[in-house]
């Protein structure tokens, strides 16, 4: 059960060749095959079970919220992850990112301050889509007096039933320690830094249950 499980999470978070990943657990290549297609939906089903998938859906994150463990205080942020150079040269213009300098695709998230778990997960736009557009495109439904954490990217981002905090830039010594924006911004990156190398979401899959992984929760939450 432990080498199956390494088996699925492994190859969400490295997208190996087939090849390869069958030489590292012994196994061959029809093998290995009907390996992913039958643990993956059982590993989906399993972390769905556990509440640790991120909510897909904007309307349904005040209802998703519901673990007495966690505060009603959040950070929104964007995140980019480099995607394959499309052919046509339209749809290069729309995914690459002056930021990144590459073609990239975008996805916005809403993780806990606290405990850094992903709560919301938006679904996938051109590398090239402002952050504060996404978040437009799908208003969010907080939990009644959250808490919610931006930077520059999302300003004029104010929704209903939340308060939103928005680190002012200092314009002092250079030196001057900053403590509540350096937290903030460590949770961001790490929060983001989590989920970003998930190669099975940036990389053109081939089989037709792949297609759908984007769509059913992934990358996987801590």
């Amino acid at each position: 059960m432990e080498r199956k499980l390494l088996f699925a999470l492994g190859y969400q978070k490295t997208y190996p060749v087939q090849t390869v990943l069958g030489e590292l657990f012994g196994l061959s290549p029809s093998r290995t095959n009907d390996w992913i297609h039958r643990l993956l939906p059982i590993l989906k089903d399993a972390l769905d079970d556990l509440g640790v998938l991120p909510e897909r859906d904007p309307d349904q994150f005040a209802e998703h919220e519901k673990y007495p463990a966690d505060s009603r205080e959040y950070i929104i942020d964007g995140t980019e992850r480099r995607r394959q150079r499309p052919k046509n040269p339209e749809k290069q213009a729309l995914h690459y990112s002056g930021k990144k300098k590459a073609p990239t695709d975008k996805n916005v998230m809403i993780t806990h301050r606290r405990t850094n778990r992903v709560g919301y997960l938006s679904q996938t736009y051109p590398g090239k889509t402002h952050d504060k557009k996404v978040a437009d495109t799908e208003p969010v439904r907080y939990p009644r007096g959250s808490k919610l954490h931006k930077d520059t990217a999302f300003q004029g981002y104010e929704p209903r039933g939340c308060h939103t905090y928005q680190p002012k830039k200092s314009h002092g010594r250079l030196n001057e320690p900053m403590p509540r924006n350096t937290t903030l911004s460590g949770s961001r990156t790490f929060a983001c830094g989590w989920n970003m190398p998930s190669r099975v979401l940036n990389v053109r899959v081939w089989s037709k249950m792949c297609y759908a992984i984007p769509k059913t929760g992934f990358p996987i939450s801590r």
